[in-house]
Parts: structure tokens; C-alpha cells; sequence
């Protein structure tokens, strides 16, 4: 029989602080991290019975130990959510937590829930990227896959090759104008709003709370960025200053159709539009946005001019210049990332699609005039991610 699909909106998002991976998180748990996020959640949302959530779905790249064991069930019952509501992981990498959203809007939109919870955690000091893997040695002697597939900073290099116009200059400003951008966020209190404190402990400094992100490094310049080594190609690119950090930390958001958000007070900060993921080259995974963003945009009617907000997670400050170069965006352009993003706050892999989220959010609220905006990632071993949100803020009438 025929379905009427519901309307889902994005309700609330919330994250922890990051963490340096060897830093304030050391001796935090990773699922803890992810039960303070749920929890704020409930306490951020009184109108929401906990018994009303429908389901809860949380990403983790590296799924052993404390981010082991359907992570996504076990955090929701730690969190004091009834045993009724259910729970799974997700992984597809960096875009876990968006996959998270994703997947279980589709089962808003289907009518299977109400409302979930939605999120991803990575504790990259705790569980480096590629732990315990094992991959299958056809992936490489049959050529599946290139071997820098494998090697995240290689495939930046590789997307150097791709795109020639793309200078280490370019790369160093972009990595500059992005801890600037964070610093000036955070002194407009723009950045705050989105943070859940967390009592942790280190061994050198007992228990303090942390409330700020730990990576920024405001006062960075180009003279600093150009010093920098360039470990995965002699005389490359790519640096630790002009990519992302190895971090920790955790996010969560509240997803709902509109009429039981409507019904149940909640608010509603976004409206989902359209959402895909494609697969690209792995060896040039950061090429993954554009094909993604061209999907989406085709599947929502769409085309590029009708985007007035970008959140583009920069993994490595080249993957966002390309998809901006592809796209006709100037390097510059006061619509993307007007807050900084992961080269300034950090990376920790599946939990950073809500972070985006957030801050699209935040940008839709402080700017009513924009009725269009997008949050787009690149994923490891070849793969986009972009989700297109319509803000419910919209002024009609008013110039874009």
C-alpha cells in the first residue's frame, strides 16, 4: 500500500568537548562520553518523555572495547533510558554519526519512529584508527584498492595531484582562517551552546571539567604552518597544520517527525531536504563531498546556488578547497564554516557529522534569510557523505 512520508526535522544536537587523543580524555571512557551527551539531551528537553524515544543509534569507528558491545544499546541503558528503548552501532567511518542521523530519519520519514537519538563517539587515544584491523589481502594484491587507500594523509597528497592549483599555501591560510574563525566563534559564545561539560581525570592533574575544546591553537600563523614536516610525502603538502588532529570526544542529537516535535514542545532547528552517500576513488577519498553533494542536490531539485550555508568537515584543509574549487566557492567565502571546524576543534572520526550539524543549525538561527544549507564530509576508503537542510527560520521575502 502507498505511504505518505513525514516530515523529520533535527531537534537539538549536543557534544562533548574534544580531546587531544593523549590528552584531558585519557583516563575517560568512551561510552561515558557518549551517555553525558544522551543525558544532556534529556535534561536540554523536558517536554520529551524518555519513554518516547523510539530508538537510539551511535557510531564508532573502532567497535571493541568501551566502544564495543552495540554501543548505541548499551549507552542508552547507562543513560537511565528505559529498557524498552532499543539501540545499535553504526560505522562508516568519519561519517558514522551522520550515517546515525541518516538512517534512522529514513525510519522517521517511514513512520517506524517518532523520535531517536542519533550520534557517534571516537576515542582515538584509547583506540587508534585501524586497530584490530585485519584486511582482507585481496583488497591489495588484486588491486582493489590503491595501498594509500590505507593511509588517510596519502590520499590528501593524492588529491594534491588531482587538484595542481591547490598549493601548500592555499592549504596553510585555509588551516589559518579556520583557527581564527574558532577563536572568534568562541569569544561570540556561538560555540558554547553546543557543549555538555565533562568531569574527567588525568593522572598529572586529578579531577577538574572540562569545558572547551583542548586542539585550537588560535594564535597559529602561515610562518608556523610552513616550518611544519610533510610525514606522508617528502616535500608534500600535507601537514599536522593544515589537517585534522587524532582526538577524542562524543556527540548526540534528537531527531523527530515534525508533528510529535510540535506536539511534544520540542524545537525544531532544521529540516531534513535529501541525503546521499557515494563512493569515489579510495586513494582520493576527499573527493568523496562532491559527488555526494551533486546526488543530493539532484535528488532535492536543487542546484549549488541555492546552498547560502556550508558545513564541510575539513579532515584535511585540501578536501575542502577542492570541493569549494569545484563548486566555484572561493576559498574565503564567509557561507562556509563561518566558525571554524575540525583543522582548529578536532576530528575523533564517527562522532563528528552532528558537530556539523550544530553549527548548521546555529548558522541557520542567526540567519534567517538563508532558506538552504548542507553538511558534508569525506569517508575513508573512498566516500561522501552530505545531508541537505532546510531551515525552518526561513523569512520568505528576504534576499539570500
Amino acid at each position: 500500500m502507498p505511504r505518505q512520508l513525514r516530515e523529520v526535522v533535527f531537534v537539538d544536537g549536543v557534544r562533548t568537548p574534544f580531546g587531544k587523543a593523549t590528552g584531558q580524555y585519557a583516563e575517560t571512557r568512551a561510552d561515558d562520553l557518549v551517555i553525558k551527551c544522551i543525558r544532556e539531551l534529556l535534561r536540554r528537553n523536558p517536554g520529551l518523555p524518555p519513554e518516547r524515544v523510539d530508538e537510539v543509534a551511535i557510531a564508532a569507528t573502532t567497535q571493541i572495547g568501551d566502544q564495543g558491545l552495540t554501543i548505541g544499546r548499551t549507552a542508552a541503558l547507562l543513560a537511565g533510558l528505559p529498557q524498552s528503548v532499543p539501540g545499535y552501532a553504526v560505522d562508516r567511518m568519519c561519517a558514522g554519526a551522520m550515517t546515525a542521523v541518516t538512517t534512522t530519519a529514513a525510519g522517521i520519514a517511514f513512520g517506524s519512529y517518532d523520535v531517536v537519538i542519533a550520534g557517534g563517539v571516537e576515542h582515538m587515544g584509547r583506540h587508534p584508527m585501524g586497530e584490530a584491523v585485519d584486511p582482507n589481502p585481496r583488497i591489495l594484491s588484486e588491486r582493489i584498492v590503491d595501498p594509500d587507500a590505507l593511509v588517510m594523509g596519502r590520499t590528501a597528497e593524492n588529491l594534491h595531484d588531482r587538484y595542481p592549483t591547490i598549493t601548500k599555501q592555499r592549504t596553510d591560510a585555509y588551516a589559518v582562517a579556520s583557527q581564527q574563525r574558532t577563536a572568534a566563534a568562541y569569544d561570540g559564545q556561538r560555540i558554547q551552546p553546543d557543549l555538555v561539560p565533562v568531569a574527567a581525570r588525568t593522572a598529572e592533574a586529578g579531577w577538574g571539567l572540562v569545558s572547551t575544546d583542548e586542539p585550537p591553537r588560535p594564535g597559529t600563523t602561515l610562518e608556523d604552518l610552513a616550518a611544519l614536516k610533510t610525514p606522508f610525502r617528502a616535500h608534500g603538502r600535507v601537514t599536522a597544520g593544515n589537517a585534522a588532529g587524532i582526538n577524542d570526544g562524543a556527540t548526540a542529537c534528537l531527531l523527530a517527525d515534525e508533528e510529535t516535535a510540535r506536539e511534544l514542545g520540542l524545537p525544531v532547528k532544521m529540516r531534513l531536504v535529501s541525503y546521499s552517500f557515494t563512493g569515489v576513488e579510495p586513494e582520493v577519498m576527499g573527493a568523496g563531498p562532491i559527488p555526494a553533494t551533486e546526488k543530493a542536490l539532484r535528488q532535492a531539485g536543487l542546484t549549488i546556488d541555492d546552498i547560502d550555508a556550508f558545513e564541510v568537515n575539513e579532515a584535511f584543509a585540501v578536501q575542502v578547497l577542492a570541493f569549494l574549487e569545484h563548486f566555484g566557492i572561493a576559498d574565503d567565502d564567509p557561507r562556509v564554516n563561518p566558525y571554524g571546524g575540525a583543522i582548529a576543534m578536532g576530528h575523533p572520526l564517527a562522532s563528528c557529522g552532528v558537530r556539523l550539524m550544530n553549527q548548521l543549525a546555529r548558522q541557520f538561527e542567526e540567519r534567517p534569510e538563508v532558506r538552504y544549507g548542507l553538511t558534508t564530509m569525506c569517508i575513508g576508503i573512498g566516500m561522501g557523505g552530505t545531508v541537505i537542510w532546510e531551515n525552518p527560520h526561513h523569512t520568505e521575502g528576504e534576499a539570500a
